[in-house]
């Protein structure tokens, strides 16, 4: 899978670019505030996914500018294809001139992974980032879970809202045991779908991540479900064991007013050599951890759809040392890659793509690689 050509009008503060991509490494560098995330960020929308930058949709249009596009000419399941991303109040799109319901259609037909410096929560921060991460990444191998994660959603809002009546109404109380039934089901499948993905992506993430540290360290992660289920048994046996512990704490929410276990609250235990990175790993250590979980990823993608995903990498080589940046540089053959940075020193050791360099939201110069041998070409 590959972007041949984007073309980016009215996005933040890209008023108009338009880019021809090569097939392996393409290196987007700049000072500060240029547009270079503006730019991974607008590949990234073409996923389908909301903006990993936590943006809402009304923010990624250019002031002043009545609405965003963003149209990329792809390849992928053997044949040319086009995406076109326009962006409002709300999202709308269209694959190969078809309009779609939503541009969440868009996942599973252009996919993506994506590192910024932003996912260093993943490590950082708690559980919540974890699970947006693995349900976006199973989203784009299996489109209809979006489906399931969408329905759990309504059911628990459905249940708390039950909760928070269930004070001033007790005759409510019997209705708890209908949203109970729904909510176990809907999330079993959640917990099971999530347990099976993570058991195929640990080993993977923990072979890159030996990669990146040389072997030194020894990456771990493994799904902490916060009900009292074993997410390796049976679907049935987890809708079953989940209903038993939703009923166990059902007085506890009714106090607190809210559904207090299920998979809203789960998980990803991340280890560096059998202790927390969180809280022991150093900034190197946990940019490296994020990068493994993002590389399996996309093994997994093409283990999957028998592709790769394109490699979306914003500000990577901060904080890495000259092994790990050699091994991004040089050891990721066989997909596309976008990467951006304030130097375009970083890329160095690249031993074959091509660079832009971006002003003000446009393309100010471009070069083809061994990047310190070419000179660049004013456009």
């Amino acid at each position: 899978m590959r972007i041949d050509r984007i073309r980016i009008t009215d996005f933040r503060n890209i008023a108009s670019l338009e880019l021809a991509l090569c097939p392996g490494a393409n290196v987007i560098y700049g000072d500060n505030g240029q547009g270079k995330t503006n730019f991974i960020e607008a590949v990234w929308m073409c996923t389908g996914a909301k903006s990993f930058r936590g943006a809402k949709d009304a923010q990624l249009v250019r002031f002043g500018a009545p609405q965003a596009a963003v149209e990329a000419g792809f390849y992928a399941a053997g044949r040319e294809q086009k995406a076109l991303l326009t962006i409002e109040k709300r999202r709308a799109a269209a694959l190969n001139e078809v309009p779609l319901k939503s541009a969440a259609e868009l996942a599973g037909q252009f996919c993506a992974v994506v590192f910024s410096p932003a996912h260093l929560t993943l490590v950082k921060n708690g559980p919540q980032e974890k699970r947006r991460f693995i349900d976006t990444s199973i989203c784009q191998i299996k489109p209809k879970y979006i489906h399931v994660l969408n329905q759990y959603t309504r059911v628990l809002d459905q249940r708390n809202r039950l909760l928070k009546d269930i004070m001033y109404e007790t005759s409510l109380f019997d209705t708890l045991d209908i949203w109970d039934a729904r909510l176990a089901a809907y999330g079993a499948v959640v917990i099971k779908t999530r347990a099976t993905f993570l058991e195929r992506l640990a080993p993977c993430a923990q072979e890159i991540y030996g990669g990146l540290a040389g072997g030194r360290e020894k990456f771990g992660a493994r799904y902490a479900p916060s009900l009292a289920v074993d997410p390796g048994a049976s679907m049935s046996e987890i809708e079953q064991r989940a209903l038993e512990d939703l009923r166990v704490h059902r007085g506890e929410d009714i106090r607190t007013r809210m559904t207090g276990a299920g998979p809203h609250r789960d998980d990803i235990d991340l280890t560096l050599d059998g202790q927390s990175a969180r809280a022991f790993g150093s900034q190197g250590q946990q940019r490296s951890c994020v990068l493994a979980l993002k590389l399996a990823e996309c093994e997994l993608i093409r283990e999957t759809r028998g592709e790769y995903p394109v490699v979306l990498l914003d500000d990577v080589m901060s904080e890495l040392d000259a092994a790990r940046r050699d091994y991004l540089l040089n050891h990721l053959q066989g997909r596309q890659i976008i990467m951006t940075s304030c130097d375009g020193s970083d890329f160095k050791g690249l031993s074959s793509g091509v660079s832009v360099r971006i002003e003000d939201g446009r393309a100010a110069a471009s070069s083809s690689h061994g990047m310190d041998s070419v000179k660049e070409q004013e456009e």
